[in-house]
Formats: structure tokens, sequence, C-alpha cells
């Protein structure tokens, strides 16, 4: 009894990959889902070529199949096949060309884009470019007339000490200048006066030696 059931679990086990296999309706036809395996049964639906259906039990004439939208019935086996129908697989074949095409043509665009944007960025970066250029330009330029203007603030700076020492100097020599021409002034001033004192004395003198000549 054992030995059977271990039987039955591996022939369930090996069959149900065969029982889950999918299939394809073969040549240019329709053919008919019926109710039963037999063609007095009653007919379900019509599966025209290329129809993809589920085995659920597969037989020498008859094989029980599941749609794509749960309904079961049995066909006639013959008029199954594993590969895919060279219509259908053409079918596939442009839905992947078109899809492929599709893909081509956006990339296209996106390279066109690409295109566009990196051309921008060049010219961008062109512009850039020149600008920064320009500003190391006006930089070293700023640099020179900074080392120009630093040496002109101080030769400024050490005319300005100069200027202003040799102020104080003149300054201080037209102090003395002014005290001197002072000096020379009072002592002129002094001589002169002196000059008319004793003229004055002198002339008082010969008035009275004249006046005492006339009295004798």
């Amino acid at each position: 009894m054992k030995g059977l059931c271990i039987i039955g679990m591996c022939l369930i086990l090996f069959s149900t990959p065969v029982l889950a296999e999918s299939k394809y309706i073969s040549d240019n036809m329709k053919i008919t889902l019926r109710t039963g395996p037999g063609n007095d049964r009653k007919i379900i639906s019509m599966l025209g070529v290329g129809k993809k259906v589920e085995v659920l039990e597969l037989g020498d004439e008859w094989t029980l199949v599941r749609l794509d939208n749960g309904k079961e019935g049995w066909v006639i086996s013959r008029f199954l096949t594993d590969e895919i129908p060279s219509d259908i697989e053409l079918k596939i074949l442009k839905s992947k060309h078109e899809d492929l095409m599709a893909d081509a043509l956006k990339m296209k665009e996106e390279n066109s884009l690409l295109k566009e944007e990196n051309k921008k960025l060049n010219t961008e970066f062109t512009v850039i470019t020149k600008k920064l250029q320009k500003t190391s330009k006006d930089y070293e330029a700023l640099k020179k007339d900074s080392k120009e203007f630093l040496k002109l603030q101080s030769k400024f700076k050490e005319s300005s000490s100069k200027l202003a020492e040799q102020t104080k100097k003149a300054e201080k020599f037209e102090d003395e200048l002014t005290k001197l021409l002072w000096n020379q002034n009072i002592k002129w001033f002094l001589s002169g006066a002196g000059v008319l004192i004793l003229g004055f004395i002198i002339g008082f003198s010969t008035k009275r030696q004249r006046r005492r000549s006339s009295l004798l």
C-alpha cells in the first residue's frame, strides 16, 4: 500500500509539469473547444490559429485545456503544437520590431536633444572661458596697477615726509632771518639815531662857539 502511494505521488509530481504545459493551436484554421472528448459534445468556443492554451490533461486524441479567461474544454490533440505558429511569431517579431523602432526613434530624439544641450553647453563654456580669460587679464592688470599704486603711495609718503621736513627747516630759517633782519633794523635805527644826535651835538657846539666868538 505504501509503495502504491509513493508511486502515485511520483506520478503526480512528474505529471504536473506536463499538465502545466502551454500549447498553441496549429494550422490556419479554427478548431472547436467542446465540453467533452468527442465530436458529439457541445461546442463551447471556436479557437483560432495561434491561440495559447494551458494543457490540463493530455490525451492521444483529445486534450483537456484551459483558456486565458478560465474556460476549460476539450480539443483535438493533433491540432496542438509546442511551437509558436509562424503567423503569431511574425506578429510577435513585428511587435518587437515596432517596439525597437519606437525605442530607436525615442533614442534618436533624445540624442538630438543631447546634441542641442551639448551645443548649448559648449557655447556657454566658450563664453565662460572668454570671461575667465578677461577676468584673469583684469586681475593681472589690477595686480600690476596695485603694485604701481603701492610704489606711488610709498613715494608720495616719502615725498610728503621730506616736504614736511623741508617746510620745518624753511620755517625755522624764516624765523631766524626775521630775527636777523629785526636786529639789523634796530642796529640801523640806533646808528641813524646816533648820527642824528651826534650831528645835533656838533651843531649845538658850533653855535655856542660862534656866539662866544661874537661876544669877544
